[in-house]
């Protein structure tokens, strides 16, 4: 029975659908928050265990009383970013982010830069939390722990076919499990705080041997600062995905920011406090949030279950803030020239499906190159983040003092301060990440810059010349124009060369040459008096050439080239080649594909046009027919 290829993608991805349906596809506020905010969010189950696995081996029980002001402070600059980006949203509702403020405002270059870093950022995103929900499903099942890449591909491999399903089906999907997940944090931390004021807990024991630190108490802690600020991440996702959101597109964009910033505070702080009270500490086969959750609602309790299975959840659906982040921003790019033009192209359900293949293709490596450690991921993530805020910043403080405008020193005062405090965050990440993989992001964007510079030159190049100056240039080119001769290759009267010289016949060229190579002239004069018997037109003859090295190919492309170099300008010679066509990639396998590669070669000639004739060869093993 023959397999219908759209049954099988209406299935999997579900049926087109047209332009007009495009609206209906966008995000409204309720949907827009778990889509957007959900990396934000996610990073409550992770960042404040960075920060501790930075404390806790140099001050040991002391790492507590930092560990709250450290948090505060990510807060707080949470705070400032969302202030700043609101800014960002009204002035560019478009979407692009940082890419398109630093491009606009700061030139060519800090636009790459800062576009570089967002895609590197949106990829990592990926990778980061499908690894870390791995390890909270290995928190729970400890004997899975062999196979957290495997496990981490396993939901990047959901998220993309979720994604590929279309923007609004994608976000039913994913967006429950959102709230789902505030709402057990909330249960958690309420819980957790009426059995502190009640004192019906026990804190654990601080177990933590400290090791002795060349490191002083201020870089100590600016270490553990850089190693939170991790929680920053996907704070402009919403910024750069305006163009996703219903109309007001800028209106609800601002809502779910604040909605976003709102949920990262209670949740993040909430948990933190909970950490700091019951003195936890991550463990090497289970995560914080394991350990919080076991003291709060008991080991093996069915509430530890649920928050371990929407731990999972949640940090999958961090990953699917680059999704819905990532596919838009490389479409922007795209269109500017700078990535190529086929991740500008909208897929059969209406989202950017090349950008969403490209996603899980380099996230996937990550997560194999790193066998699964977000810990090791995590140092390159926050640097390629918070270079992109900076640009932003400083683009949108060019673009106030520029453009002025109506209380334009109060925004650039904003802006201003937001320069000031992202510039300073990204010294302290860079510096004390960097031998920990922040160089490697450093790294990548300076080579992404450079291969999104050469595509726009290329693009540039192809253009200039495509383009023509006038229609005179067209008519003159035009006047040139005629039947022209053809040549056709054979080594011998086959069907599918039959086929090709009947094409040609009916193509009118006013010269066909049928041209041989072989390794004898008896061969080629036999060939010639057999084509003689077909009492073809005059304008047809027989030309051939003999070779005792079997270089029949190389012969061919020097006459095709010889006969070239004696056109006039504008003329063409045609090469017609038979093609044979094969039924499934068996039989593929056992043919040579000369005709394939010789058109490779020959179609570098600016004076050659190659067209292949096909020939569907016959079935081995005819199907039945269908009653």
């Amino acid at each position: 029975m023959k397999v219908n290829k759209n049954s099988i993608n209406n299935v999997l991805i579900g049926k087109r659908m047209s332009d007009s349906e495009l609206s209906g596809e966008k995000y409204n506020i309720l949907w827009g928050i778990p889509v957007f905010a959900s990396d934000a969010i996610s990073s409550v189950s992770y960042a404040g265990e960075e920060i501790l696995l930075v404390l806790l081996p140099a001050l040991g029980a002391m790492s507590y009383k930092y560990f709250l002001p450290i948090v505060t402070a990510i807060i707080v600059l949470l705070a400032i970013l969302v202030f700043c980006y609101r800014q960002t949203i009204d002035e560019y509702p478009h979407g692009g982010g940082a890419y398109i403020v630093a491009a606009k405002n700061l030139g060519e270059i800090p636009g790459l830069i800062a576009g570089a870093a967002l895609i590197i950022g949106y990829i990592l995103t990926v990778a980061v939390s499908s690894c870390a929900g791995a390890a909270a499903i290995i928190s729970a099942f400890p004997e899975l722990i062999n196979a957290k890449a495997f496990i981490a591909f396993a939901i990047i491999v959901l998220l993309t076919w979720g994604n590929l399903r279309g923007m609004r089906e994608s976000a039913i999907l994913f967006g429950v499990p959102t709230y789902i997940f505030i709402a057990v944090m909330l249960t958690m931390i309420v819980t957790g705080i009426i059995r502190y004021i009640s004192g019906t807990y026990t804190p654990a024991e601080v177990r933590i041997v400290t090791e002795n630190s060349m490191d002083t108490m201020i870089f100590l802690i600016l270490k553990a600062f850089a190693s939170g600020c991790t929680a920053l991440t996907g704070v402009e996702a919403v910024s750069n995905g305006v163009a996703n959101f219903r109309e007001p597109a800028q209106k609800n964009a601002k809502k779910v920011l604040i909605a976003m910033a709102g949920f990262v505070c209670i949740v993040f702080f909430g948990v933190s406090l909970l950490i700091k009270w019951f003195n936890i500490a991550p463990a090497e086969d289970a995560t914080a949030i394991s350990v919080l959750a076991e003291y709060v609602f008991g080991a093996g309790s069915v509430m530890y279950y649920v928050v371990q299975i929407m731990t999972v959840v949640i940090l999958a659906l961090a990953a699917n803030t680059a999704y819905a982040g990532l596919p838009l921003l490389m479409a922007v790019i795209a269109s500017d020239g700078y990535l190529p033009r086929w991740l500008n192209l909208r897929g059969t359900r209406l989202n950017f499906s090349n950008g969403i293949i490209v996603l899980l293709a380099t996230s996937s490596i990550l997560v194999f190159a790193f066998n699964g450690s977000q810990h090791l991921l995590l140092p390159l993530y926050a640097s390629g983040v918070f270079i992109s805020f900076l640009l932003s910043q400083v683009g949108m403080l060019f673009h106030w003092i520029s453009a002025k405008g109506e209380g334009w020193k109060f925004k650039a005062a904003v802006n201003g301060f937001g320069t000031l405090v992202t510039g300073c965050t990204l010294v302290v990440i860079a510096a004390m990440k960097f031998t920990q993989g922040a160089w490697v992001t450093l790294v990548c964007i300076a080579g992404l810059v450079l291969m999104m510079y050469r595509i726009k030159r290329h693009y540039e190049i192809v253009s200039d010349d495509l383009r023509m100056q006038s229609v005179g240039e067209v008519k003159k080119i035009l006047s040139y124009a005629g039947p022209g001769k053809a040549i056709l290759p054979t080594s011998s009267l086959t069907r599918s060369f039959v086929k090709t010289l009947n094409c040609a016949l009916g193509c009118g060229f006013d010269e066909i040459e049928i041209y041989n190579v072989s390794g004898s002239e008896e061969y080629a004069l036999e060939l010639k008096k057999k084509i003689a018997e077909l009492d073809l037109d005059d304008n047809v003859y027989f030309a051939h050439d003999t070779t005792p090295y079997r270089n029949i190919n190389e012969m061919l492309i020097q006459h095709v080239e010889e006969e070239a170099k004696n056109l006039p300008p504008h003329r063409n010679i045609t090469v017609m080649m038979g093609s044979i066509v094969t039924n499934n990639i068996w039989e593929a396998m056992l043919h040579n594909h000369t005709t394939k590669r010789l058109q490779k070669v020959m179609e570098r000639n600016p004076k050659v046009s190659v067209f292949t004739v096909p020939y569907i060869l016959k079935r081995a093993y005819p199907r039945k027919k269908e009653n």
